[in-house]
């Protein structure tokens, strides 16, 4: 009898589970539920990132890419593809996270020794030029290897599915940066009043630049670290978050939180959905 069932499957038994029922219950505590935590914690890692970056740079168009961290962390994964034949999930992540920590670091060298009228200013201005040159030698690295171009599109798509195996790791940088992220909110208030009146309320404007931009580099680069450049998902938390709560940061940086996890989860089970629709009608 147990044969005739196990037959049904294509004569193999399906995987245990944590409470025994099955199949069904296998996928919905390997893949289901990790991917919704990463999905969630990727969305909330952006969202605080992107309100953040709007705030220090006092651009509405700041994005959590504006320090080059999403292709310093592609450069990472390109050369540990090219020289450390590493292809797997859990490699991507490390690489990924070397290469973002990396890019904001030599940003932060370039940027604050520039003649660009601020610190900020001159932070975004070599992210820009950074992000450039490492994008041109992407291009030139993969153009020629088919291998390593298979493979990093699958890092650089952007996407949760297969991702699972990295929640582990991305959560202690993700939880890090949203603790330190969350008690800001008062410093940028004050930072948008402008560096001169912060000057005069006693906040270190350098100093609190750098710390601000330091938060949001290490959760936009854990956060792609884990799923690859995801685009728009920061930018459009932050203006959410801003129509809804107003320009004080001590509201809108959680509700930026907030925002991003559910634009992100909400993206990934629109695409699914839609994924399955269009299979089940060309079947």
């Amino acid at each position: 009898m147990a044969r005739a069932q196990d037959g049904r499957a294509g004569g193999r038994a399906h995987p245990a589970a944590p409470d025994g029922t099955g199949y069904n219950s296998h996928v919905l505590w390997t893949e289901r539920i990790p991917r919704t935590l990463l999905g969630l914690t990727v969305g909330a890692a952006l969202g605080a990132s992107g309100l953040m970056m709007r705030a220090l740079t006092v651009h509405p168009l700041a994005d959590p890419g504006i320090l080059g961290v999403e292709q310093g962390a592609a450069m990472f994964v390109v050369l540990g593809i090219l020289f450390l034949d590493v292809t797997g999930v859990t490699g991507y992540f490390w690489l990924a996270l070397a290469g973002a920590a990396f890019t904001a670091t030599l940003v932060d060298l370039i940027g604050t020794r520039t003649n660009a009228g601020s610190s900020t200013l001159g932070l975004v201005l070599a992210g820009v030029a950074l992000a450039a040159v490492m994008s041109s030698l992407i291009t030139l690295l993969v153009v020629r290897d088919e291998a390593v171009y298979a493979h990093l599109r699958f890092w650089s798509l952007g996407q949760l599915t297969g991702r699972a195996p990295v929640l582990d790791d991305i959560v202690p940088f993700a939880v890090a940066g949203l603790l330190l992220a969350l008690p800001f909110g008062r410093t940028l208030n004050v930072l948008s009043m402008g560096e001169e009146a912060a000057r005069g309320l006693g906040v270190r404007v350098e100093r609190a630049q750098l710390l601000g931009a330091a938060v949001a580099v290490l959760l936009c680069a854990a956060a792609t670290a884990a799923v690859g450049p995801v685009a728009f998902v920061g930018l459009v938390a932050a203006h959410c978050a801003r129509m809804l709560a107003g320009a004080d940061h001590r509201w809108s940086l959680p509700l930026s939180m907030a925002c991003g996890a559910i634009l992100l989860i909400g993206a990934d089970i629109a695409g699914r959905v839609v994924l399955d629709t269009a299979r089940s009608r060309w079947a």
